[in-house]
């Protein structure tokens, strides 16, 4: 029989027990609020993402890897006419392998140094690497510009590991291309197909030499032609790619995309990405287009971009009724430039394009892809609606400056070993400057040229006080100089004379 003292450490456990257990309970009460409250976080954050995910606008990626900062005309075999045959042929799928065996060794690795300035007292250098394709057994490689226009040094690594450096030859930030060479011979090198040949479905491949990487071969479908994605900055910016679902990733920019039979169709510049990296939708310039452009850079140095001389506006299905067309098809001219290419040919605002000599031009992309393959002075015929009738003109296409005059650029291997390209003034330039000389049309990085900081549009009158007319009286007068040399002339836009001085034995 316990007593009063005996029971009370009995009593005082079991209100121990009991405080024990309300305790147990507020903690479990709290751990479940803890979890709710954990839940619904997680829930929201979950549910942000996807929010942001439908919202967020995929990124436009000119592919370029950057790296760590340190201190002609191609005919496709016929087929059968029956549908049959056609069928059969679109299955069979090209043989790959031996496509690549073409393309892979004329692809190369492209890597562009920028010396950068003095940071605590040390120099540092920042570098980026893309592809390219030789086009020529003497060295002449395609990229893009994105790739090599901030570097001062680029250097270009071959398939087989042999190492080169290389010159910019000419860059055009409409089309995002750039010509480069390096001394070479007997050189594996690719030519351009036909671009318009290309169809929607048809099996392509895509080949880069990324950094570390060597060559890397991927093969798709294409999946559209004339394609827009506003990427590209320039004025005259000519977009009107090929897209493709073959894996493109940074590093491969300035690649090849070729067809089944080794042909190259497209020169790799873009993808679309929400993450940085390939999700499907590859882009490139049509290599009809390419053509022209490099072949102008090599040739002047520049690009001799026509222009039709109008403001332009797609289609749609409102203006199509209104105007009578036949289907939802053209490109609408909604203004003219006087005296331009389209107004002298007798072209009004409210016309519609639908082709270029006898080529769609159904798209605002592709009226520019087409315009963009001529030169100044090129006659093209055009066709149009007017009044719900449709009909053709001729037109002489004119240059931005609105004349068919071209550059002429006088390329010279001296002239490129100092670092620059002239050419001469054409009679309007005499007559506007009041002077005659020669005007500079292009700079190399890592030149003499460009460390006296001269500026392209230059017009040198004088070398070493010689007066100069002509380019060759300019190579005369440099050749002739002993080792310093004193250019003496101007900019057109600018008051002033301009002097530039530098050594040819440094």
């Amino acid at each position: 029989m316990l007593s009063k003292v005996d029971s009370f450490p009995s009593k005082l456990y079991f209100a121990e027990n009991i405080d024990s257990k309300i305790n147990l309970f507020q903690s479990r009460r709290s751990m479940k609020n803890l979890s709710i409250v954990l839940f619904s976080s997680v829930l929201s954050a979950v549910l942000a993402i996807f929010l942001y995910r439908m919202i967020e606008e995929p990124q436009k990626i000119l592919i370029k890897e950057t790296l760590p900062v340190k201190q002609v005309d191609y005919t496709p075999p016929k087929y059968e006419s029956t549908n049959r045959a056609k069928l059969n042929a679109i299955a069979n799928t090209p043989d790959f392998v031996k496509a690549a065996s073409i393309v892979t060794p004329t692809v190369v690795n492209i890597k562009s140094t920028q010396k950068s300035d003095y940071f605590w007292g040390r120099e540092s250098y920042g570098a980026s690497t893309g592809s390219g394709v030789i086009i020529s057994a003497d060295g002449y490689i395609v990229t893009n510009r994105h790739v090599i226009e901030e570097g001062d040094k680029i250097e270009v690594t071959l398939n087989d590991k042999r190492e080169f450096k290389a010159n910019i030859i000419g860059t055009d930030p409409s089309t995002d291309l750039a010509l480069i060479k390096i001394d070479g011979s007997g050189l594996p090198n690719l030519d351009f197909g036909n671009s318009d040949k290309a169809s929607v479905g048809e099996w392509v491949l895509a080949v880069g030499n990324p950094f570390n990487l060597e060559s890397t071969v991927t093969a798709g479908i294409v999946s559209a032609k004339g394609r827009n994605i506003d990427i590209l900055e320039d004025q005259y910016s000519i977009e009107s790619f090929i897209q493709t679902d073959a894996a493109v990733n940074p590093g491969n920019s300035g690649g090849a995309l070729v067809n089944g039979s080794g042909e190259l169709i497209g020169i790799n510049t873009a993808i679309i990405t929400r993450s940085g990296r390939y999700e499907g939708y590859s882009f490139a310039v049509p290599a009809n287009l390419a053509s022209k452009v490099i072949s102008d850079l090599k040739e002047y140095g520049e690009v001799q971009r026509a222009i039709l001389g109008v403001n332009i506006e797609p289609v749609n299905n409102d203006l199509a009724e209104q105007l009578g067309l036949p289907s939802v098809k053209g490109v609408h001219i909604s203004k003219i430039s006087p005296k331009g290419s389209a107004d002298l040919a007798g072209m009004k605002v409210g016309d519609v394009i639908v082709k270029i000599n006898g080529k769609s031009a159904s798209t605002m992309p592709e009226l520019q892809e087409q315009i963009g393959r001529y030169r100044p002075g090129n006659i093209i015929s055009v066709q149009f609606y007017r009044d719900s009738k449709l009909r053709q003109t001729k037109v002489t296409l004119k240059n931005k400056n609105n004349n068919v005059a071209m550059s002429a650029n006088h390329r010279d291997e001296f002239l490129l070993e100092l670092g620059f390209d002239l050419r001469n003034l054409v009679p309007s330039e005499e007559k506007r400057v009041g002077s005659q000389g020669v005007k500079v049309v292009s700079i190399y990085r890592g030149s003499k040229i460009e460390r006296t900081e001269m500026d392209p549009d230059y017009i040198i009158t004088k070398v070493n006080d010689v007066r100069v007319k002509s380019v060759e009286d300019a190579v005369k007068a440099l050749k002739e100089a002993r080792d310093k040399v004193l250019l003496e002339g101007f900019y057109e836009n600018y008051p002033g004379e301009y002097y530039y001085t530098f050594s040819k034995r440094r």
